[in-house]
């Protein structure tokens, strides 16, 4: 029997632009808005400012954070002292790649334009901070079947929209 513990526990996922604008944020534990505001500008401040040489993990509060740069935006997990660093970055790592069959070449602006499917692909890979599903194939089908069940609602709410004002 094992005492270790099973799964690496992921407090917050941010990301922030080179120019410390947010862009997306996740909590799976409980803070209070105060305290994520508070994260939010030390975490900015302090990986913003590191050199690119640095280590990619810097302690904070008693955690870790796990971050990585890419084009112009970080990719940061926040996790306990104790978590595997690696793991974190190959999280992250799986995060961009399945972003990237999704936009093509992901960029800023698609995460600003698009947020609600960033969203949507971040909760298929992690739910309650724990890696769900590691096969980006499965995470491809799941994101393309909720791209036809959003245009099927869309088209379907078109005709109900056609037939109310025919009627009038």
């Amino acid at each position: 029997m094992s005492t270790g513990r099973l799964r690496t526990k992921i407090h917050f996922v941010i990301l922030i632009s080179r120019q410390g604008k947010v862009r997306l944020t996740k909590w799976y534990s409980p803070y209070q808005q105060k305290e994520r505001a508070t994260a939010i500008r030390e975490l900015s401040s302090l990986i913003l400012t590191r050199g690119p040489k640095l280590c990619n993990f810097v302690e904070w509060k008693g955690y870790k954070a796990v971050y990585r740069r890419y084009a112009s935006l970080y990719f940061c997990m926040c996790v306990d002292q104790d978590d595997n660093e690696l793991e974190i970055l190959e999280i992250i790592h799986h995060f961009v790649e399945i972003l990237d069959r999704y936009f093509g070449s992901v960029c800023e602006l698609d995460l600003i334009f698009n947020f609600h499917k960033a969203y949507y692909i971040l909760d298929e890979i992690l739910i309650a901070g724990e890696l769900q599903e590691s096969s980006k194939k499965i995470v491809a089908r799941l994101i393309a079947a909720q791209d036809t069940m959003v245009e099927t609602a869309k088209a379907e709410a078109g005709s109900v929209s056609n037939m109310i004002a025919q009627t009038m």
